[in-house]
């Protein structure tokens, strides 16, 4: 049940004539225009919502946009009027270069309705099961590598070294292949886009098409990653397809047939919703998992009950899918690091038609921006929310809170399609992980801040001490 908080302020319609103006940041509220937009995002939103609450518009460069940032406007754009609200808008533009056609940036939504009804089946929980034992058996071999090359103390780049191990698992998951050095390249491709996009959202000027040093190189590090996902389905469309247990995404993908008109999707399209699943199953579990072990390094308390879980539930073995249910507080770890930081931290919808929120007048063509980086920092719903504290996410704590104050993988009928994909992930590794090892802070380690891109990193990586249990 919602608690009182999230009763106040309700979303419902008003006459026209009842209407009233968004909130609109003036140049001397001190919140800052374009180019305060452009140095710093984060700091830019946060002051607009301390000085004009949970609804207000900005124009960096003219672009219309409006910050909502209560759980019932949330669930009004994503949910009760989510046919109103689609991803025609400017941040889902910036990134379609990259992604193109798949799910996650497809305005079209008869071509995104046909891809979701054929893509949805492979993405449930019994259908991710199958795949959980490439998690698990990528990160022992992870974990060898780590006592190999690092032994007792070394210092690891923990971010370099989740981002492979999740490039592995997902290419392993949708390919059975194995990426060896060449995941190393989609990282660099991959965060040179990243970085070069995060830039222009804040500023996007000049346009894209306009072939700057960085535009260029946006170019080519798009066709690094376009190289990556064509060898391995070129490779795959002349291999015998693998059976039974061993039967990849990817073939899956391959003879999926849309119930209504009998067809599969052409090679094109197939090629585009790869692509998207590779940087979504990256991107997840390479900032999650560096920001989690991260937090447990400064927070030996939560690791310890983590250890003590892991310890009693797995006495010494190796993690499986039916371990899910019986490591509740490692899944509270992982929640508990998405809230603070997740990486889709921010997202958009445009309002395709004029619409009424609490009565505040939404003309048609507005963007509409979701930013959780601030969301799940709010004080009415998140008590001393700068705090690292898994117990927010006990049965209890969640049914106290409104569902939509919490949306690390959005919501409504555009809800993340990896999501299960993602968290069976993350509590495994983080498991396989907790069993024999730990990463400690190196001595007068600096504060790791986070670096607002496209999605929400860790900037400068994080950097740990490898210890032995």
């Amino acid at each position: 049940m919602e608690s009182e908080k999230s009763m106040s302020p309700q979303v419902r319609s008003r006459a026209p004539g009842g209407t009233r103006e968004i909130p609109t940041v003036t140049p001397g509220s001190g919140v800052g225009g374009t180019l305060a937009f452009k140095r710093d995002q984060l700091a830019f939103l946060s002051r607009g919502v301390d000085r004009y609450g949970d609804i207000f518009r900005f124009r960096p460069l003219g672009i219309p946009m409006v910050l909502v940032n209560h759980p019932d406007y949330i669930r009004h754009v994503l949910v009760d009027e989510g046919e109103k609200y689609d991803k025609n808008a400017v941040l889902f533009k910036v990134v379609r270069p990259v992604l193109r056609k798949g799910l996650i940036a497809n305005p079209d939504m008869d071509l995104w309705r046909r891809q979701r009804r054929m893509m949805a089946p492979h993405f449930t929980p019994r259908t991710v099961s199958s795949f959980t034992r490439n998690m698990t058996d990528e990160a022992e071999q992870m974990l060898v590598r780590w006592e190999r090359n690092y032994g007792r103390g070394g210092t690891l780049d923990v971010t370099d070294e989740i981002g492979q191990l999740a490039l592995r698992i997902v290419n392993r998951s949708l390919f059975s292949a194995q990426v060896g050095d060449i995941a190393q390249a989609f990282e660099r491709a991959f965060g040179e886009a990243n970085a070069i996009l995060g830039a222009f959202f804040r500023f996007p000027f000049p346009p894209l098409s306009v072939p700057t040093p960085r535009h260029r190189r946006l170019r080519a590090a798009i066709a690094d990653m376009d190289t990556f996902v064509s060898t391995f389905i070129n490779r795959r469309l002349h291999e015998e397809v693998p059976t039974g247990e061993e039967t990849d995404l990817l073939t899956l993908l391959l003879h999926t047939v849309d119930e209504t008109d009998g067809q599969r999707m052409d090679l094109e399209q197939l090629h585009h919703e790869v692509l998207n699943i590779c940087i979504g199953a990256y991107e997840t579990t390479t900032n999650t998992l560096s920001w989690a072990f991260y937090l447990l390094a400064r927070h030996p308390e939560v690791e310890a009950k983590l250890h003590a879980e892991v310890d009693s539930v797995l006495a010494g073995r190796t993690p499986t899918f039916e371990d899910l249910p019986r490591l509740p507080y490692t899944r509270m770890v992982a929640d508990e690091t998405l809230r603070i930081y997740s990486p889709a931290y921010q997202f958009m919808r445009r309002a395709s038609s004029a619409d009424v929120i609490d009565g505040y007048r939404v003309p048609a063509g507005t963007n509409m921006l979701i930013n959780s980086y601030l969301l799940h920092r709010h004080p009415d719903f998140w008590d001393d929310p700068e705090r690292f504290d898994p117990e927010r996410f006990t049965p209890e704590q969640v049914a106290r809170r409104p569902k939509h104050v919490y949306v690390p993988f959005g919501s409504g009928h555009r809800v993340c399609i990896g999501k299960h994909f993602a968290l069976s992930e993350l509590v495994l590794v983080l498991a396989t992980v907790a069993r024999r090892h730990r990463l400690v802070l190196p001595p007068a380690a600096p504060e790791v801040r986070p670096e607002a891109l496209i999605t929400l990193h860790p900037k400068g990586g994080v950097h740990l001490n490898l210890e032995y249990r």
